[in-house]
């Protein structure tokens, strides 16, 4: 007894040194994860900016735009809602996420999506090792929801907070998976209007989420996809608006791939009609988006948090309206459709900032992750780190100087019974039977922001192997194909260079391109690769 009497104080001594040791590791924990930014990220859908897209939202402009960086040269790997998106969450180009299209069959939030690409996400590491607690509202991948892969009941690896879409942007009568149970939405305003409901969320969770640990929001309204029902308070705005008349407007694409060719010109009064009142209603919708950061903002600064958050505001795909005689869609490998919007604002980020270094939605996961201190050569992500970029630490002649962009075309097996000319094959076709996309309208495309350069290199999937160039120093409304004046050893070269990015996977993704001084061109290598290229199958 007298040895355990002796023994007791020295127990409970050492209880207390081991309780207060593991109390100081958590606290430790606890204020590494305090330290970290905090992360914001609105994602629009089909908000362009090289037709205006951006004109109407003058407080995010203000809020973020001139609080911090605007880049003029910011695009994405493919220009349509669900690829792109997955190359956003998983940092990867479509040919490794193997997102095609917005079908289920194309993989878009697929059963093989879920097990294979969903814990890859760079959300599901900021949970997973980085101690961030994250939240998500709005439009997913466009099949999500869908009965053949686990309905509204999935929750995505990653989210702490679920708050996700019913398959595609609808403003009105929907269905939201609310941490994995469904609620359907009507037609009242002030209850159900989807972009204001995701507001609302927002600022819950800012309110009622843990103080003590670094948190990511991402936030997708619906605006401004089609159907473009804006709030009833704005409904009455832009009454004169047109959509742009520029250059390429409303002009034939006379030695473009045949699609574009097949477009009427000069277009039907109704097609005018059709997609002057489309883009007057998509700028109507963004009013509440501006609305929505307007009051994130607010709220992250009443909460004393806004000075440790990163705010990023972009698109998942640009958009047309007219641009060479194609009435509304994206799809387009032109600079309509791949250019998206990408605002910042954030710490060490100095205000009203423009930068034209070349970016790429694949950029974002990595960057996000380079912010949250995790480390991006951990990942197999084919996209770069820009955090260096928003420090202003990278030039022009150190940065990179091209990527890839690629599509997969869509088409019907069967003619369509309004337009039995085109045959089938076609799809997304308008009453007049102008096509916005076709089987072979699959392409890829080697763009080039360099110091020296400003191209933009095309090859489509078809049978001629149909080639389209652009300089856009000169040429920026891409009016004329250099496909048959360019020098050959140009098309050479990029050709090479084009076929290295659509095999290319991790750091390889982000090897030195064609005007690059660091960049090596072996042309056995070139005419081997395309020997083995011509002779696989292609489609008609």
């Amino acid at each position: 007894m007298s040895s355990i009497r002796f023994n007791l104080p020295t127990l409970l001594n050492c209880l207390l040194i081991c309780v207060t040791l593991l109390l100081n590791i958590r606290c430790c924990v606890v204020a590494k994860w305090y330290h970290r930014p905090n992360v914001v990220l609105i994602l629009t859908d089909d908000l362009d900016s090289a037709i205006g897209g951006m004109t109407p939202l003058n407080k995010t402009k203000k809020l973020i735009g001139e609080a911090g960086i605007t880049f003029t040269n910011a695009f994405v790997a493919s220009p349509l809602c669900c690829p792109s998106r997955a190359s956003i969450l998983t940092g990867k180009y479509p040919h490794n996420h193997h997102v095609i299209n917005n079908t289920l069959e194309g993989n878009c939030s697929s059963t093989a999506w879920q097990k294979t690409q969903e814990p890859k996400t760079f959300p599901a590491l900021l949970q997973a090792y980085a101690g961030y607690q994250t939240f998500y509202a709005g439009k997913y991948l466009n099949q999500y929801g869908n009965p053949d892969a686990g309905g509204v009941e999935h929750v995505p690896l990653g989210w702490d907070y679920w708050v996700g879409l019913e398959r595609n942007s609808r403003y009105y009568n929907y269905t939201l998976s609310v941490n994995g149970k469904p609620k359907k939405h009507g037609g009242n305003y002030s209850e159900d209007y989807l972009t204001d409901v995701l507001t609302n969320m927002s600022l819950d969770f800012l309110q009622y989420k843990s103080n003590y640990r670094p948190f990511f929001m991402m936030v997708s309204p619906p605006a401004p996809h089609a159907p473009w029902t804006a709030a009833p308070q704005y409904q009455d705005r832009f009454k004169d608006l047109k959509a742009p008349r520029d250059p390429n407007f409303n002009v034939h694409g006379k030695d473009k791939h045949w699609l574009i060719r097949q477009a009427k010109t000069p277009m039907t009064n109704s097609s005018i009609q059709l997609l002057d009142d489309a883009y007057r209603k998509r700028w109507r919708t963004l009013l509440s988006v501006d609305d929505l950061v307007e009051k994130v903002v607010k709220r992250l600064e009443v909460r004393g948090e806004l000075e440790n958050t990163y705010i990023i505001f972009t698109s998942d795909n640009g958009y047309h309206t007219g641009q060479f005689s194609l009435p509304l869609d994206k799809r387009q490998l032109y600079e309509s459709d791949i250019r998206v919007p990408l605002l910042i604002r954030g710490p060490n980020i100095k205000p009203n900032q423009t930068t034209g270094l070349a970016v790429q939605n694949v950029d974002l996961g990595p960057t996000i992750l380079d912010m949250a201190g995790y480390n991006v050569n951990k990942t197999a992500m084919d996209g770069m780190s820009f955090l260096s970029v928003l420090a202003g630490s990278v030039n022009s002649t150190t940065w990179r100087t091209d990527f890839l962009v690629e599509y997969e075309g869509e088409g019907s097996n069967v003619a369509d019974p309004a337009c039995p000319l085109l045959g089938p094959g076609v799809s997304e076709c308008f009453p007049d039977c102008v096509c916005e996309d076709s089987f072979n309208n699959t392409y890829a495309c080697v763009r080039t922001v360099a110091p020296s350069a400003d191209i933009q290199y095309c090859e489509f999937d078809d049978n001629e192997v149909f080639v389209e160039v652009y300089n856009m120093t000169v040429d920026p409304y891409q009016l004329s194909n250099l496909a048959k004046t360019i020098d050959q050893e140009v098309l050479e070269k990029m050709n090479h260079r084009l076929m290295m990015l659509q095999s290319c996977s991790g750091q390889s993704c982000r090897t030195p391109g064609v005007y690059d001084a660091r960049y090596t061109f072996d042309p056995q290598l070139m005419f081997s690769n395309r020997r083995q290229r011509i002779s696989g199958p292609r489609r008609a």
